[in-house]
């Protein structure tokens, strides 16, 4: 009788899924604020879907509302530096 196994030890250290940071959720917060006027709509139907550390200083914030997107950078102080509707 012949034992077949796997074996699974995750994903290998340093790899890029679990090295970014994501930006933290009041940073995230003011950048759906920040993107309503944008993209035309209340601030409360802006959701955050994506985020990533830049730099040591700055977060880039990927958010939507009905379909329609927006690039957000803030920085760690949650200054907005910038808003693009895409």
């Amino acid at each position: 009788m012949q034992v077949v196994g796997c074996q699974s030890s995750g994903p290998a250290p340093d790899t890029v899924r679990n090295t970014g940071q994501t930006a933290p959720a009041d940073l995230q917060l003011t950048c759906a604020s920040a993107a309503a006027t944008p993209l035309g709509v209340d601030s409360a139907a802006v959701l955050p879907v994506s985020s990533s550390q830049l730099d040591a200083q700055t977060f880039q914030v990927v958010l939507e509302s009905g379909g329609a997107r927006a690039n957000c950078i803030v920085d760690t102080s949650g200054n907005v530096i910038s808003v693009q509707k895409v």
